[in-house]
């Protein structure tokens, strides 16, 4: 087994000290689908028990009482360091042969319940995520919403004016959840406009310019487009050429989406001449327009099923906040100085991307637990759907084929966490509440492992270790 060792107590994080009661229960009723970290093979699913019980007579009726997937914080003895350091050392990790960076913090006090290299950079893979969208949220603010809209510089003629709707749908159904914008919505609209002035003809140009380029990471090998879609301003369905992911994507998602767009407007009686790039004047009237889901519901979709589209997008979102353009560098740049703000940037850390797909990215677990921590204080409710959206062990999301192997069958329902997957790296942070009513955060990153199964196990009973634990 690899000697732990502790190393010196993180800073102390300038936040608030108690959490409170009931700060993370909630219903994650967002429907699973299947991850798409990079690399990631595809797993059964392992879900706990749904037998059924006997129901009541129709003539009686009933209020279900359902448990929190969180209970409370319950009040008490702090979590002993000794305990938890005892509770992960006997989970064996030897086979992995992995370097790794991992904390665990108790998140009413803030105390450093476990380190081991906390301070030292790794890969963080898709478990990047969560610093992206941290930063968004507290940027712009969990109701944020993004608009797609539809301006007439000059009569007969109108530009599609991408707003950066990670989840612009093609179409949506009243059973589309989480519900979403979409072209045939703005289609409609649109062509209620143009035949209230007399026009059923037009020519379409497509606009993207709230984006900067590049569109794609030179730090991304040519095999992750099936990963991730060129970032633009303007796509519909996530540039995925078949709606899965991974899968094929949309070399030009902008003018696949204008296509997509001027077919909308067809149905709607509306024939488009021509479809080209444009860029809309500032002062062109708008035709119509539609709103994304606010950002709280982009986060937790997004870190749900791992979003790698949706992230990237988010990064050049915060960037804009920041009154900045939208590019890589701008996004790099605000989450360095606004994490700096917060108070959880380490030395060494380094941000190449907002989806985690680049192998250039170095953050300590240090890092991770602080932001996470951050999102747990009720003095930062624009931060909760970076908890909210996090994948439960066994049951949802990128979790959902977890926590199946022997010894790891205790996290299943009380493990939440976003998961991180690369040749040779995985990742695990999240938050976790112990047998004994204990509420911790907690972030394992390993790299450089000889057996990427054996990784992954790992990271699956030690975290279910955690959530077992009665560690007061």
């Amino acid at each position: 087994m690899r000697p732990r060792r502790i190393v010196v107590p993180l800073v102390a994080l300038a936040v608030a000290s108690i959490v409170v009661a009931g700060a993370l229960t909630g219903s994650f009723s967002t429907l699973a689908r299947r991850a798409v970290d990079a690399s990631a093979p595809a797993q059964a699913s392992v879900a706990p028990s749904t037998a059924g019980k006997p129901q009541p007579s129709p003539s009686v009726q009933r209020t279900p009482s359902l448990a929190p997937v969180l209970a409370p914080a319950a009040a008490g003895t702090k979590p002993s360091p000794d305990k938890v350091r005892s509770r992960i050392a006997a989970v064996d990790d030897s086979v992995m042969k992995a370097t790794v960076s991992a904390a665990v913090l108790d998140v009413g006090s803030g105390d450093v319940l476990y380190a081991d290299d906390a301070g030292t950079p790794a890969i963080p893979a898709s478990t990047m995520k969560l610093l992206t969208s941290a930063v968004a949220l507290d940027i712009l603010g969990a109701d944020h919403e993004f608009t797609t809209k539809v301006v007439s510089p000059a009569t007969g003629g109108i530009v599609l004016v991408g707003g950066g709707d990670p989840y612009l749908a093609s179409r949506t159904t009243a059973a589309t959840y989480p519900k979403r914008a979409s072209l045939a919505e703005l289609a409609k609209a649109t062509a209620t406009e143009l035949k209230r002035t007399k026009q059923t003809k037009v020519t379409l140009g497509y606009d993207t310019s709230l984006f900067a380029g590049p569109s794609w990471s030179p730090s991304w090998p040519s095999g992750y487009r099936d990963q991730v879609t060129p970032v633009s301003a303007l796509s519909v369905d996530g540039g995925r050429v078949n709606g899965f992911s991974p899968g094929p994507r949309q070399t030009d998602p902008a003018r696949v989406a204008a296509r997509a767009f001027a077919s909308a407007l067809k149905h709607e009686g509306i024939a488009v001449s021509g479809v080209s790039a444009a860029r809309a004047a500032k002062s062109a009237r708008t035709v119509a327009a539609v709103s994304s889901m606010p950002l709280q519901r982009i986060v937790e979709q997004l870190l749900l099923v791992s979003d790698n589209d949706a992230a990237e997008v988010v990064l050049r979102q915060a960037a804009i906040g920041a009154g900045r353009p939208g590019s890589f560098t701008d996004g790099r740049a605000v989450v360095k100085g606004r994490l700096t703000a917060l108070g959880a940037w380490r030395a060494g850390t380094v941000i190449d991307d907002g989806s985690g797909l680049s192998r250039k990215s170095k953050v300590p677990a240090a890092t991770m637990v602080g932001v996470l921590r951050l999102a747990a204080e009720p003095e930062r409710p624009e931060l909760r759907a970076v908890l909210t959206g996090l994948p439960v062990a066994g049951v949802e999301g990128s979790l959902r084929g977890r926590f199946g192997e022997p010894g790891s069958a205790a996290g299943i329902g009380l493990v939440h966490g976003k998961t991180g997957t690369l040749r040779q790296v995985h990742s695990l942070a999240g938050v976790v509440r112990s047998a004994d009513g204990s509420l911790m955060v907690f972030a394992f990153l390993v790299n450089n492992t000889a057996n990427d199964f054996a990784a992954t196990v790992w990271l699956d009973r030690v975290t279910a270790a955690l959530s077992s634990c009665g560690c007061r």
